[in-house]
């Protein structure tokens, strides 16, 4: 048989054999919808009132920075035993010196354009205070952005687990600008259903969760064993979850302790951010997939394959899709094949099966977390059925990652100076 043999009208049984293979890897995840509501986690009381470090890296983040720390200083817990420690990594405003006059216990300034990134900034800061604080009594160390706001019960909640014996723990992940624009209620409304439907069911079932960049605590000894933080893929957040993962650990999620960050208002800030994200997802594959793969076979075997799914398995999917769909329109053209318009059909009922599936997801997510989304209702509902847009959007992204190299950490610009009050 010649390729001029080849009849494009195969294209939508391949296309089922790709949805098959999705809903045979993230289907059970559907699942995850309905575990909150047919088990509760158990009440927790604190058994110890421990002492913790916050690590905050900043880069020029003078406008926001305060109010973060007045958020931790507002906390139920007490002051005495939170130490904020604020990295100016290269700042060029005044980000050191807002912070200590707001309260920050010690601002480290780092001065290092070679290597850049957070992972860098926190290696750092560790570093330094294993050196000029040897005696520390740190049980655990938090981790937060400069944009973030948490609620007055923050680290009094996460205590509670902690103090029970969990040793690394995320989140509630809200924003403070869901209603500004669709992007920023894009990425807002992803992170409401992460932090609802897959780290909250997933502590229920006893399973890992995952870090999503920021809101998170670390048991001192986490740390210790890999001699700081060691991860400085563009996603280390993620390089962090597998690593720990296949360690053994089992990530665990705070329901009741709820973290408000900035979310990107313009696309193309967006854009920016999230082709680093999905360029650090493909080196976390290229350094991970075959590690959870056989990862699987262990004692936390539904944990990687969890785990390696949610991280992986999209990725892939789309960057071999777009192979074949580029090859069959290439061989289409060239050797003017039929089935063109069988082709053109398939790839259109697959973005139309793609949108009415996100939005699906989008809608049980706002209709589950509605009275937590400080937004005027017209616009809940507005960016409910743009959230499939803001979605899809990856598509593109990751065709552009897969072929750039030159992808790099950047800043993003954090202008939502809002305290808790304004927030809600």
């Amino acid at each position: 048989m010649s390729i001029r043999d080849l009849n494009l009208e195969i294209v939508p049984y391949i296309n089922y054999i790709f949805a098959i293979i999705f809903i045979l890897c993230v289907g059970y995840q559907f699942m995850y919808i309905f575990v909150p509501f047919l088990k509760r986690g158990r009440k927790l009381k604190a058994k110890q009132m421990l002492k913790y470090a916050v690590l905050i890296p900043a880069r020029n983040e003078e406008k926001v920075i305060p109010h973060l720390i007045a958020s931790l200083k507002g906390q139920t817990y007490p002051s005495d035993l939170v130490d904020i420690f604020v990295i100016a990594d290269n700042c060029t405003d005044n980000t050191a010196g807002v912070s200590k006059d707001a309260g920050a216990f010690e601002v480290i300034v780092r001065n290092n354009k070679k290597v850049v990134g957070k992972g860098h900034a926190l290696d750092y800061a560790l570093a330094y205070i294993r050196e000029k604080y040897p005696d520390n009594e740190y049980a655990g160390y938090f981790v937060f952005d400069a944009d973030n706001l948490l609620d007055e019960h923050y680290i009094e909640e996460m205590n509670k687990m902690f103090s029970n014996g969990k040793r690394i723990i995320t989140s509630y992940r809200n924003t403070k600008n869901y209603g500004t624009s669709w992007v920023s209620a894009g990425g807002s409304l992803w992170y409401l259903r992460e932090s609802r439907f897959l780290n909250h069911s997933r502590t229920l079932l006893d399973t890992s969760c995952a870090i999503s960049g920021t809101g998170f605590l670390m048991h001192r000894e986490v740390l210790e064993k890999v001699g700081g933080w060691k991860f400085f893929l563009l996603t280390e957040d993620i390089e962090f979850t597998l690593h720990h993962v296949l360690e053994g650990e089992c990530i665990a999620y705070c329901d009741k302790a709820v973290l408000y960050d900035e979310q990107p208002v313009k696309f193309s800030q967006s854009w920016r951010q999230r082709m680093r994200w999905t360029k650090g997802s493909m080196q976390v594959t290229q350094k991970y997939f075959f590690k959870m793969i056989k990862g699987i076979f262990t004692g936390k075997g539904f944990a990687c394959f969890d785990l390696a799914v949610s991280t992986m398995i999209p990725l892939i999917l789309t960057i071999i899709s777009f192979i074949m769909y580029v090859a069959f329109i290439a061989l289409g053209i060239i050797f003017r094949l039929d089935g063109m318009n069988e082709l053109v059909r398939s790839l259109l009922e697959m973005l139309f099966n793609s949108y009415f599936m996100l939005l699906g997801i989008g809608s049980v997510t706002v209709i589950s977390e509605w009275s937590k989304i400080f937004a005027p209702v017209h616009k809940k509902i507005l960016y409910t059925f743009t959230f499939p847009f803001f979605m899809l959007s990856y598509i593109p992204i990751t065709i552009v990652a897969l072929f750039s190299r030159n992808v790099k950490w950047k800043p993003i610009d954090h202008n939502q100076v809002k305290t808790l009050d304004d927030v809600r």
